[in-house]
């Protein structure tokens, strides 16, 4: 079992009074990793996929909830996202139980967040769990075997079953992404047209690292512009991809209004395209490199609480940066080569206008990026 980084922040939590509350995509270790922490304590599950428990915590009054914890002082509740109300149970838990932690997980944020954002105002601590990290994975492995398997995690991605069947990574993969990447999006965010979602999936996983143009994939996925906005927020809600905004500080020439969009894994990214082909016979290696780096950096944004906010910059001259980070006031400026044999250089404009202090991550550097201290 890999080590999660979250498991010591969240371990100094408990008995701080706040529910604890951890989100993500599905089948990236949240149970595990809350059942680890509670392995030598007496507490009770309450499963939000088996209907009598449903039944039970929608909607409970204090009384009812006092029979069902009973003496348990540790209560989690797994997929909580299924639960009516859920939101407002949890308040009445953490409100008129004070003795008992209260711990909580979630495989969307479609229904999760919104039930129980304004309820557990002030009383919840919550975190993100995503696949893997490459720092969990190097800890586990150690440095020599990580380095050698880092194609494959080009290839394969980060996700924990993925990482436990070699050999079998594509049929985990086609797994994952027909029974969670799909189903639980059509469940919960009420999709009309399940086939514009697919192509626009697919849209989205050709053009990683690319701009996008919403006018555009409505054209491509047969749908209107609006729908497409619509589909992609939710699959960043489900935690498939994420957006970068473009840098600006209203220079003339520099593109104000566009996003590009990365994955969270590259292994679910390559099986919606369907290509595990290896990396000295793909012509997207330059992609799959950024958007591994970026997924990486993203996670270690997370995890270490950074207050960094990320973008990329570019010019009607076409002059780019792939990733510029902006935190305490400082502005920082990558470029992504998976061989920097040219040596390349970002745009003086950028590192000039934004006094900006500027790296250039390659294959033999790329430990500097995805590792924060």
């Amino acid at each position: 079992m890999y080590l999660r980084y979250l498991e010591k922040i969240i371990k100094n939590r408990i008995g701080s009074g706040k529910a604890i509350v951890l989100i993500g995509p599905r089948q990236v270790g949240k149970t595990t990793l809350i059942e680890s922490i509670l392995k030598s304590k007496d507490y009770l599950l309450l499963d939000g996929d088996d209907p009598k428990t449903r039944s039970l915590l929608t909607e409970p009054n204090t009384e009812q909830i006092r029979s069902i914890l009973a003496r348990h002082k540790y209560v989690f509740i797994d997929e909580a996202q299924r639960i009516k109300s859920i939101g407002l149970t949890m308040k009445i838990i953490t409100d008129r139980f004070k003795d008992v932690q209260l711990f909580t997980s979630g495989s969307s944020s479609f229904d999760l967040a919104n039930q129980i954002n304004e309820p557990l105002t002030g009383r919840k601590w919550e975190y993100k769990l995503y696949p893997i990290s490459w720092e969990e994975y190097e800890e586990h492995h150690g440095y020599l075997y990580s380095e050698q398997q880092l194609e494959n995690r080009l290839l394969y991605g980060f996700y924990p079953d993925v990482l436990n069947n070699q050999g079998d990574e594509i049929n985990i993969l086609r797994n994952l992404v027909n029974s969670y990447l799909y189903k639980d999006i059509l469940s919960f965010a009420n999709i009309q047209k399940p086939e514009v979602l697919d192509k626009l999936v697919q849209a989205l996983a050709l053009q990683i690292g690319s701009e996008v143009n919403y006018s555009e994939l409505a054209q491509i996925v047969n749908a209107d512009k609006n729908t497409v906005s619509k589909y992609i927020d939710i699959l960043q809600k489900g935690y498939i991809i994420f957006k970068l905004s473009s840098f600006s500080r209203n220079l003339r020439h520099e593109i104000k209004m566009n996003k590009k969009i990365y994955f969270y894994d590259n292994g679910i990214r390559n099986m919606v395209i369907g290509n595990f082909n290896p990396l000295e016979l793909r012509t997207d290696k330059g992609a799959l490199w950024e958007n591994f780096l970026i997924s990486e950096r993203v996670k270690q944004i997370e995890y270490k609480q950074s207050l960094a906010r990320i973008y990329f910059w570019r010019t009607k001259q076409q002059q780019e940066v792939d990733f510029v980070e902006e935190h305490s006031g400082k502005i920082y400026g990558y470029e992504f080569k998976w061989n920097n044999r040219k040596k390349v250089k970002l745009p003086k404009t950028f590192i000039e206008t934004y006094n900006a202090e500027s790296a250039v991550i390659d294959r033999d550097n790329f430990r500097e990026f995805v590792l924060i201290n």
